[in-house]
């Protein structure tokens, strides 16, 4: 494990704090008139989502986590686990609810995900910012209802519902933001 100091910490950076992993989310150097300096740090539980803040003295040393990607490809659900494939090896790997996280209401059978590891435990699963989805129903625009802007509710094919514009139909195939969940254009 590579051990590194407080000043070297940068976004997105994994940490090993007593057995648990964080994900540096933002950090700041404060340097006060008088006393010590110190490292003022927002960290996400890796695990459970949960965030906190930590400060550290300027120049202490962290465990940094090497965290492993790999890209594979979602297979199919048994149970409430999702199971994925190694591109490179073929290698079947079952992953718990936890990991996944948002990914079930964007991702379908022959999807590719990347999946961030750490010493053989996944962590979490990254999605492309956007991702094709076809609308598994819809109701049909009213006829001269043509406001600009207006929308109505789409539920997609891995049930997710996005809001969308009126001219939409059931079958179509849309781009939706994985961030925001939200819709952004006709696919």
């Amino acid at each position: 494990m590579p051990i590194i100091t407080t000043n070297d910490l940068k976004n997105g950076m994994t940490l090993d704090l007593e057995g648990e992993l964080f994900q540096v989310v933002e950090f700041q150097h404060v340097k006060p008139g008088k006393g010590h300096a110190f490292v003022r740090t927002t960290l996400k539980n890796a695990r459970s989502g949960s965030v906190l803040d930590r400060t550290f003295r300027a120049g202490e040393k962290v465990e940094r986590a090497m965290i492993d990607k790999r890209e594979m490809q979602f297979l199919y659900r048994e149970g409430s686990d999702f199971v994925f494939m190694d591109s490179e090896s073929y290698e079947q790997l079952h992953v718990g609810e936890v990991a996944v996280g948002n990914a079930p209401s964007y991702i379908t059978e022959g999807d590719t995900a990347l999946l961030l590891m750490y010493k053989g435990e996944t962590v979490e699963l990254q999605l492309p910012a956007s991702v094709e989805l076809d609308i598994a129903h819809t109701e049909p625009g009213v006829q001269g209802d043509r406001v600009s802007g207006a929308t109505k509710p789409a539920t997609l094919e891995t049930g997710l519902v996005v809001q969308v514009p009126l001219f939409l139909e059931t079958g179509e195939k849309i781009k939706v933001d994985t961030r925001s969940g939200s819709y952004i254009s006709r696919a």
